[in-house]
């Protein structure tokens, strides 16, 4: 349930159809809050599963990897979020959480991205920050 100023908006839990938008997705995120005193503002907390964007051209020279961390607290409505299960029980990868880490922090691989998953991945990267 949503309240809207033009009154309120009721959308199933799970139905993974009904889309944010950009603006409601920050709202919604910004509402979640931290959740750990280690963690800055609307970080991730815990160590978590990642998926690896930078290109490997240059994970291959460079001593640090892009990524987006894995979640398995879902938000299907969210539209800065990519559903995926490389590995993971059923996951988000979240996009809107972009990361540099350390080449020495890489743990051993968990899986792959199917083409679909890494196809849709690349589409709201580039949706969010530009190609």
């Amino acid at each position: 349930m949503e309240e809207r100023s033009d009154g309120i908006l009721l959308r199933p839990v799970d139905s993974g159809s009904a889309e944010l938008s950009w603006e409601e997705t920050a709202r919604g995120m910004a509402a979640s809050g931290p959740r750990s005193i280690a963690v800055r503002g609307a970080e991730m907390a815990k160590t978590r599963p990642v998926v690896i964007v930078s290109l490997d051209a240059l994970n291959e020279r460079l001593q640090t990897v892009t990524i987006r961390p894995l979640t398995t607290q879902r938000h299907p409505a969210r539209r800065s979020r990519v559903a995926c299960k490389a590995g993971t029980p059923e996951a988000e990868i979240a996009v809107d959480q972009i990361r540099t880490n350390s080449e020495v922090r890489r743990g051993r691989k968990l899986g792959t991205l199917s083409d679909d998953e890494a196809r849709a991945l690349w589409r709201l990267i580039t949706e969010m920050y530009g190609e």
